[in-house]
């Protein structure tokens, strides 16, 4: 096997988390080496709304949360046992961690996003802070086309970036976004230089902006990149130090040094169908989770758990629920769609093999997801479930990737599509035959919907009666934005999985991000972040960033420990 160099620290995986720690390693004066399996880097995080949920920032001044608010609303909402030094150390080191980002030349903005459990004590709607859109091109040609793209679902017509307020006014069809729409196209078509180079357009918004600002400054502090560079296993000496790791790239197997530490960012384990056997209640498939295509498999975990790294939280992933269909112009392959606030929009219920609501359908998708697992183990009538919807709905709403009418109109969806993905009928006792749901059960409940839209009252679940909801729900449905008459013909359903943003539990680690071992004791040299590592808050999802916001903290913690033990500690 060929012998390696060394580095100080060598970060495996590329994401928010691995991002930052190298981010802060490098500035703290140290080598690094980042491995990426991929072909392209940023990890998941360049796919997703590059969110990061980061309490008691002060972006805007001191607008009254704190500390003590912050923990009031974790600790009112956490529903099992964490490590409180953990979930403390996030609270106090996330705002600092951002003050690093934000001084490194990363530009962020909070933006008004409420918190997912608005009624709890402490809870606000500032604590999501995003990057405003980035030039791609400011990576450098030989990298600004090598950063993982965002899906489709992120782009106007599968090619068009779309920042939050433009996804917003499209997916609203508020006032003027016929305007917006043309503004997007003409913008990227007049980008004549860029268009040379690649059909990706220059504007990174969301994930990819988050990441393209980040990995700006870290190319910029000479950290080395390896893509195509897989980890094989970790190197420990005599003592039970890390000391390096043993990778490969197209079957060469090497080694590569790691003097201070090795910091393990290379995500969750959701691709893997085996730890997800292993470790999930309700198992659920590989192929419903909504992150980049057999990406996140495990490897690092495995690797870990192979020198005695211990796990925690594993039986529950970020959920968020998806839907299939195949790929447009290669119809025998299939794209996972999500459908994270389809689901709560007026004009449409959801309901489970049984015929029956389980939830309040306009809740935060992690809580849809944990609501379709309880009501499976309850009835075993779930996974999937049905989203259940009338012609109003389809001309303005997707559900999940059935664009509505405004977009596809009935005679461009694809004929295979019909009564296979996309059920369709002129009755709803018809629509039940079709997708073998009991008529008298969804009769009743559509009966009952239509009633709860005349009152804006949802006597069962409460849907639409909170800010969050609402934020998602539409306001020319009165008096309830949530809910609204399923009443027109004619009527639509679609199979909805509980899919995943990743896996919520990992690796166990301490306040410092140090693994930790079967005995709670840190093994020495090897840290972890981002959904590497078990979340600190256990089993729920607080807000829109939960998932970023904490890797990226962690990250930049372990950076942090790994340059203090090394004496090379600059700031």
């Amino acid at each position: 096997m060929a012998q390696g160099e060394t580095f100080d620290v060598v970060v495996v995986g590329s994401g928010a988390a691995g991002a930052m720690a190298a981010l802060r390693a490098a500035d703290l004066g140290l080598t690094v080496l980042i491995v990426e399996k991929a072909h392209k880097f940023g990890g998941t995080s360049a796919t997703s709304g590059g969110v990061m949920w980061i309490p008691n920032h002060r972006l805007d001044g001191d607008k009254g949360d704190s500390r003590e608010a912050t923990l009031t609303y974790l600790d009112s909402i956490i529903g099992k046992p964490v490590n409180r030094d953990r979930l403390e150390a996030f609270v106090d080191e996330a705002p600092k961690m951002l003050r690093f980002l934000k001084d490194s030349g990363v530009a962020v903005m909070a933006a008004a996003w409420p918190d997912y459990f608005p009624d709890k004590p402490g809870a606000r709607a500032d604590r999501s802070v995003i990057v405003p859109t980035f030039d791609g091109r400011e990576l450098g040609d030989g990298r600004y086309a090598l950063m993982r793209e965002q899906y489709n679902r992120f782009k106007l017509f599968g090619r068009y970036a779309m920042d939050l307020t433009e996804t917003f006014a499209l997916m609203m069809q508020s006032k003027g976004w016929r305007t917006v729409a043309a503004r997007m196209i003409g913008r990227y078509w007049k980008d004549r230089s860029t268009r040379k180079v690649s059909h990706r357009d220059r504007r990174f918004t969301q994930g990819a902006a988050l990441m393209g600002a980040t990995y700006k400054q870290v190319f910029a502090r000479g950290v080395e990149l390896r893509m195509e560079t897989m980890l094989e296993a970790l190197e420990v000496d005599a003592t039970g130090r890390v000391f390096g790791v043993e990778v490969s790239n197209f079957g060469r197997r090497y080694r590569i040094g790691a003097r201070h530490g090795v910091v393990l960012a290379a995500g969750g384990f959701e691709w893997n169908q085996a730890l997800r056997d292993r470790f999930y209640p309700v198992p659920g498939l590989t192929r419903h989770s909504s992150t980049p295509e057999d990406g996140n498999r495990g490897e690092a975990l495995i690797a870990a758990e192979k020198i005695g790294a211990s796990t925690e939280h594993t039986e529950q992933g970020w959920w968020i629920p998806t839907m299939t269909l195949p790929m447009p112009k290669a119809s025998n392959f299939h794209e996972i769609h999500q459908a994270a606030f389809d689901v709560g929009r007026p004009w449409s219920v959801v309901v489970n093999r049984n015929g029956v609501r389980f939830c309040d359908e306009a809740c935060g998708y992690d809580q849809f997801g944990q609501a379709m697992v309880e009501d499976h183990l309850k009835t075993g009538a779930n996974m999937p479930c049905w989203l259940i919807f009338d012609a109003k709905f389809r001309k303005k709403f997707s559900a999940g990737g059935l664009m509505p009418t405004v977009h596809t109109a009935e005679s461009k969806v694809p004929a295979d599509w019909w009564d296979h993905y996309v059920f369709r009928a002129d009755t709803i006792e018809e629509l039940c035959r079709k997708t073998h749901l009991p008529v008298e059960a969804v009769s009743q409940t559509v009966a009952n919907m239509n009633g709860y839209a005349k009152t804006g009252i949802d006597p069962e679940f409460g849907r639409g009666m909170n800010p969050y909801d609402q934020m998602f729900g539409d306001p020319v449905s009165t008096p309830n934005p949530n809910i609204g008459p399923i009443d027109t013909p004619p009527y639509y359903a679609v199979p909805i999985n509980n899919g995943d943003l990743g896996t919520k539990g990992g690796l166990r680690c301490d306040a410092r991000a140090r693994v930790l071992d079967q005995s709670g004791t840190p093994i020495a040299g090897l840290y972890a972040a981002g959904n590497n590592s078990g979340t600190p808050f256990g089993d729920v999802y607080p807000g829109a960033g939960a998932t970023i916001g904490p890797g990226m903290t962690f990250g930049y913690v372990a950076a942090n420990d790994i340059a203090e033990r090394s004496g090379n500690q600059r700031a």
